[in-house]
């Protein structure tokens, strides 16, 4: 039986799948058959019910001059990715007052943290036209962090089905240190010094001020590693 690689079939699959299946039709892994919105960053996100917690962090940071920048590509977290997030800053508020019982959201977290959210932001358009299989590093509008970096690939799922020899999956990862795919054979890579991996459950959407990635519901904001409260 002939098989193809070219991305057009699969995406066009994916485009029906999601369509007729969720009503977040702006959902489709490996990017929509017209990427273009006719809104900016900002707009498009907060017309979608599930950034909500995303846009409230962006306009209590006062980052939204900053998101709508032009030319500016952000690797986006749905409100499943906030949640836990918040749930950690929440737990250690109960553990600094003594009373798990607190009201805490995401305006009693600080400024100052929330402000880290400039590293999902980049300088230039990201896509996967422009990269490869390979590791890209590529530097955020944070600015540096001690022995961290930000890398952006197409990570590449092979013998996918009878009819596609591949698909291409955009992928964000928070590097420490080294890649953990360059350690040593054998070598034990300790949990706090381990790699956070994600794909994009949505890649490729371009608006009026940029492109806009959205990383999968099991991404943690912040690449967060902390317990959260059980309340």
């Amino acid at each position: 039986m002939k098989r193809y690689n070219i991305m057009g079939i699969v995406l066009a699959l994916l485009v029906v799948c999601w369509t007729s299946c969720e009503s977040d039709d702006y959902l489709n892994d490996g990017g929509q058959a017209n990427p273009y919105v006719d809104m900016t960053t900002y707009d498009f996100l907060k017309s979608h019910g599930k950034f909500d917690s995303l846009v409230a962090i962006i306009d209590r940071a006062g980052l939204k001059d900053l998101v709508n920048a032009p030319n500016t590509t952000f690797f986006a977290s749905t409100d499943y990715s906030v949640a836990p997030y918040v749930s950690a800053k929440k737990q250690k508020k109960i553990i600094e007052v003594g009373n798990e019982n607190i009201d805490f959201g995401i305006k009693d977290i600080p400024v100052s943290q929330l402000d880290s959210l400039k590293i999902y932001l980049f300088d230039g358009k990201i896509v996967r036209e422009n990269l490869q299989t390979e590791v890209q590093y590529v530097t955020n509008k944070f600015g540096p962090i001690a022995d961290v970096r930000f890398a952006a690939k197409l990570r590449r799922l092979v013998g996918y089905n009878d009819y596609l020899d591949y698909v291409d999956y955009l992928n964000f990862t928070w590097v420490k240190g080294s890649l953990d795919t360059d350690a040593p054979q054998g070598q034990v890579i300790p949990p706090s010094e381990q790699d956070f991996s994600y794909d994009c459950q949505t890649s490729g959407i371009i608006t009026t001020t940029g492109v806009l990635h959205v990383l999968s519901d099991g991404h943690r904001l912040m690449f967060n590693r902390e317990p959260v409260a059980s309340n």
